[in-house]
């Protein structure tokens, strides 16, 4: 290469530079007076993943499994009285399927995630069902609750467990022979994770709950 040409070359690329330094200097301003510059967000909290579980205190050979894909997105549900929402707002979908060996006929009710708050490789979360496979349970409309314990990475995820707020465990005794099984369930409620995964597995991506949005951005 002659000097000349090695001239020529730099020149070049110091205009290339200037340019690139203006378009990003333009963008960056032009982003900052629409008000829509972009700001990193670290990773919010989240469940995911499908397993197949036993209850520990009922053995059959019905199969049960749950499908999560939640996440946080807090301060997103307006409520009365609380208008930027809560700090456990999630968004997402939750599956339940319930094989009936005695029937050989598969229930399935899906849910519209509404709350999530994690742990340590723990988390709890309730969905609105919003849709029930025919001769499936009479859930439609009503909030569940569910738990999740992450046990790490493993052949076949079987450390995980899960817990749900029905069969059982969310009864509202009113000294009558025959409680309702059908008690409200509040946002985020649910037992601790009693059953164990027999196939499949789940992840919990935990995060601390944040502080509401100051007033500017809301």
């Amino acid at each position: 290469m002659s000097l000349r040409t090695g001239h020529r070359t730099l020149a070049a690329l110091a205009a290339l530079a200037a340019g690139l330094t203006l378009s990003s200097t333009t963008s960056a301003a032009s982003a900052s007076a629409s008000g829509h510059q972009e700001v990193a967000r670290p990773a919010g909290a989240g469940v995911t993943g499908k397993a197949d579980f036993v209850l520990p205190y009922h053995q059959d050979d019905d199969v049960r499994s749950f499908a999560f894909d939640a996440r946080a997105d807090p301060y997103s549900r307006p409520l009365p009285g609380i208008p930027t929402g809560l700090p456990t707002d999630a968004r997402g979908t939750v599956t339940v399927s319930h094989y009936s060996a005695e029937k050989d006929i598969t229930y399935t009710a899906k849910g519209r995630v509404d709350c999530l708050v994690t742990g340590v490789r723990t988390a709890t979360l309730t969905a609105v069902i919003t849709e029930v496979s025919p001769g499936g349970p009479p859930v439609l409309g009503k909030r569940l609750g569910f738990s999740v314990y992450d046990g790490g990475d493993g052949k076949g995820r079987s450390k995980d467990r899960v817990g749900f707020s029905w069969n059982g465990v969310n009864l509202l005794p009113t000294g009558d022979d025959n409680p309702p099984e059908d008690a409200p369930v509040g946002t985020c409620m649910a037992p601790a994770p009693y059953a164990p995964v027999t196939k499949g597995g789940y992840t919990v991506r935990h995060a601390e709950l944040p502080p509401p949005p100051p007033p500017s951005a809301r």
